[in-house]
């Protein structure tokens, strides 16, 4: 009701000024929200899919789930009085969106970066994943509000045992020296992956002789300099080593040598949990390596590396030749230790089939009392093992998915990505042209992220969404990207004189239908299409286009309406369709897709808390618009505070409104209607008295309220709908109503 509030009053105001405002109503149908919903309904996972329901069936329930609501929807829309076209919506699961989107792609597909390389392109990165959801997010997704939430973990700080070698010689004092590498890790699930130990370069490291925590046992170890204090404290320095007991507070200590992080670089140690390994990571892993991303602002300044589940861990072995840990599947091609519903594989022994994250076990199960995370498990083996330095409860901001409300991981995908980054300058450049209200979400929230931009993953491994049109040969060597429904059917054409095939365009153009087409190389290979779907805010961004199916059709009535005067929604769309639609707009259109933007805030209970079900401070829109009235409620919801700002939504402001402002308004009006019904008043034009010759209160009032249209004018020409309604709230109550009557 906010948001359409905002979007109504501005569209209804440019219409008393004289415009046509186009009023498409429509609706988004495709993506996680509709799927899990029918998850749920049917009581079935994502894995079920095609075995115990096909996808035919389990599509046809989502696009029936879909308009479940559109009468409910129709009627709040009605009785809040939102001018909209409700009866030529746009939908998003309709094939003329579908070939929209499809030419937007193509047309990325085909446009190049001044490096010379395609803006659509298929990379083997580590990206977010969300297994409660099985499938990837992109980066503004996972930066959507409240996806960082604070959580309590365990962390551990683990010892690696260096190898006793030529290159390492320098760091051993005697024959019986025992000398260890410390890495802090939140995430002890992923040391089973470990393959390096990477340092800062330029950072300086110690060695300390000193004593296991848990053991006793002496030990040298190697960490960071500067984060010597945080696990030693000064008092222990010089302390007899063979004193200590594992009851003791302090740990005696004595260094015994400074290197820089180049010093320790293609230094070798054994693998830390030796579930899974091979000759090649004997060889090629288990080493130290530089990397620019450490730092000495917490752990130990050495980084533990696993690259299967961390973007710079990643990148860091691939730049130093590291090879990763994993296990064959039946392809050939190395998996995870971690499957993509968050367990661990069978290799894993004790641990297989363990969920890596609490969250992602059934709640029956995460409350039983003798219930143990992966994390804690891991840490108590690593303690048994003498290979634990230090095993704490962290607190944290993890990032969860948005719509499952699970955390996510950071895995290795083979996506597709549109490539953003090439664009974030000329992004920026265009932001600075859009009125942004407030100024400070588009310089600062909205221009910030541009600044930061990744690439967009637009990968999604689900079924209910719009098929990603790109065609390939089995061994990726040739490809073709679809733009249009006619391509499709002159490729098919060809396919079918080629392979001797009868197919045609599906009637609907999602899955399992699309996937059945097979097209053909010109070198006469099969091609398949690639199984992902696109992110559904593609589709979303994918709006001023696909409304109108442009540019099969209607191409001057889109030329008419973009870009956009105005758009409005909630400032979480910041990350979602604020950035979606601007960054589509710039990379396929050198444009922007909306001039002016008012982002709204939240609607917070009285006392400022968010509304949720749980807490039982939901208001219900449907009762408040029959108790109060529409008009009283989008009032109170304008004029209480800025649109941008968060509203504390509180009833009794509310029948303060209609009872001070619409109640004045009212009851003015009674009291001229009574006389003027006494009196047979008519109002025609022949009747008007010159205003010159009008009493010195009638002028006064005329003026006051010419000033009132003037400013009414200027703030709504500024977005500023909460002064327009203030100034008309001062107008009725104090002059109209308390001087004028």
């Amino acid at each position: 009701v906010m948001a359409r509030t905002v979007k109504d009053l501005f569209c209804r105001y440019n219409t008393l000024k004289g415009y046509r405002v186009e009023r498409k109503g429509g609706w988004d149908t495709h993506g996680l929200p509709v799927e899990l919903q029918v998850e749920k309904e049917l009581g079935i996972t994502k894995e079920d899919i095609g075995k115990s329901i096909t996808v035919d069936q389990y599509n046809a329930a989502c696009r029936s789930t879909v308009l479940r609501y559109k009468d409910l929807w129709d009627d709040i829309t009605r009785k809040m009085g939102y001018w909209v076209d409700l009866e030529h919506p746009y939908i998003t699961f309709d094939n003329h969106y579908i070939e929209s989107c499809w030419h937007l792609l193509r047309t990325l597909y085909d446009k190049r970066t001044p490096a010379g390389d395609s803006f659509l392109y298929k990379g083997f990165t580590i990206q977010p994943f969300s297994p409660a959801a099985g499938t990837g997010l992109s980066s503004h997704e996972l930066n959507l509000p409240g996806c960082y939430k604070e959580v309590t973990d365990i962390s551990a700080i683990a010892m690696f045992k260096v190898r006793r070698e030529d290159r390492s010689a320098f760091l051993f004092e005697d024959e019986q020296e025992d000398v260890r590498i410390l890495a802090w890790t939140t995430t002890p699930w992923t040391l089973p992956s470990n393959v390096a130990l990477t340092v800062g370069p330029k950072i300086n490291y110690v060695k300390v002789r000193t004593v296991s925590p848990y053991t006793g046992d002496p030990v040298s170890l190697v960490l960071a300099q500067d984060r010597l204090s945080a696990y030693f404290d000064p008092a222990g320095e010089g302390q007899p080593i063979d004193a200590y007991a594992p009851s003791d507070k302090i740990l005696p200590y004595a260094l015994a040598g400074t290197w820089t992080g180049n010093d320790l670089v293609g230094l070798r140690y054994e693998q830390l949990l030796p579930y899974v390994t091979s000759p090649d990571l004997e060889e090629r892993g288990f080493r130290v390596i530089p990397g620019d991303f450490v730092t000495t602002e917490d752990g130990t300044g050495v980084v533990h590396t696993a690259p299967y589940f961390g973007a710079d861990d990643f990148r860091a072995c691939v730049a130093n030749d590291v090879p990763f840990i994993g296990i064959p599947d039946d392809r050939g091609v190395i998996q995870p230790l971690v499957d993509r519903q968050g367990r661990f594989v069978d290799e894993m022994g004790e641990f297989a089939g363990m969920y890596v994250k609490p969250e992602y076990y059934p709640d029956d199960v995460r409350s039983q009392k003798d219930f143990k995370p992966t994390d804690l498990l891991i840490a108590l083996k690593l303690k048994d093992d003498n290979k634990a330095f230090k095993i704490e409860k962290y607190k944290h901001n993890y990032p969860h998915c948005w719509r499952t409300d699970k955390p996510v991981l950071y895995y290795p995908l083979d996506s597709w990505f549109i490539r953003a980054s090439a664009a974030k300058e000329r992004m920026a450049e265009l932001n600075r042209t859009i009125n942004w209200k407030p100024a400070h979400t588009g310089t600062g929230r909205f221009g910030v992220w541009l600044q930061n931009l990744q690439d967009w993953n637009l990968s999604r491994t689900r079924y209910w969404g719009i098929p990603l049109p790109i065609w390939r040969t089995e061994d990726g060597d040739l490809e073709i990207c679809i733009g249009s429904i006619e391509q499709l059917q002159k490729e098919i054409d060809m396919a079918n004189k080629v392979l001797k095939l009868d197919q045609h365009v599906p009637n609907d153009l999602h899955r399992p239908y699309i996937d059945e087409i097979i097209l053909v190389s010109h070198d006469g290979r099969p091609m398949h299409r690639e199984a992902d779907l696109i992110d559904v805010w593609f589709d979303s961004g994918s709006m001023p286009y696909a409304q109108w199916h442009y540019p099969f059709e209607n191409e001057e009535t889109f030329r008419r309406n973009y870009p956009a005067d105005f758009i409005a929604e909630g400032v979480d769309q910041t990350r979602g369709w604020f950035y979606t639609l601007h960054a589509i707009a710039t990379m396929c259109f050198d444009s922007v897709a909306y001039k002016n933007v008012v982002s709204n805030g939240l609607v917070l209970d009285k006392e400022g808390n968010k509304m949720s079900k749980s807490k039982g401070n939901v208001v219900d829109p449907f009762e408040t618009i029959n108790t109060y009235g529409a008009d009283a409620t989008r009032w109170y919801m304008m004029a209480n505070a800025d649109p941008w700002e968060n509203l504390k939504f509180d009833e009794a402001g509310l029948l303060e409104v209609r009872n001070k402002y619409f109640g004045t308004l009212f009851n003015t009006y009674n009291f001229f209607a009574l006389y003027a019904n006494l009196d047979g008043f008519v109002n025609t034009s022949d009747d008007q008295v010159p205003y010159a010759d009008r009493p010195e209160l009638d002028r006064w009032i005329l003026s006051k309220l010419h000033s009132l249209v003037r400013d009414v004018r200027r703030h709504f020409d500024d977005y500023e709908p909460t002064k327009a309604l203030r100034a008309l709230e001062n107008f009725v109550d104090r002059h109209l109503s308390n001087w004028y009557v």
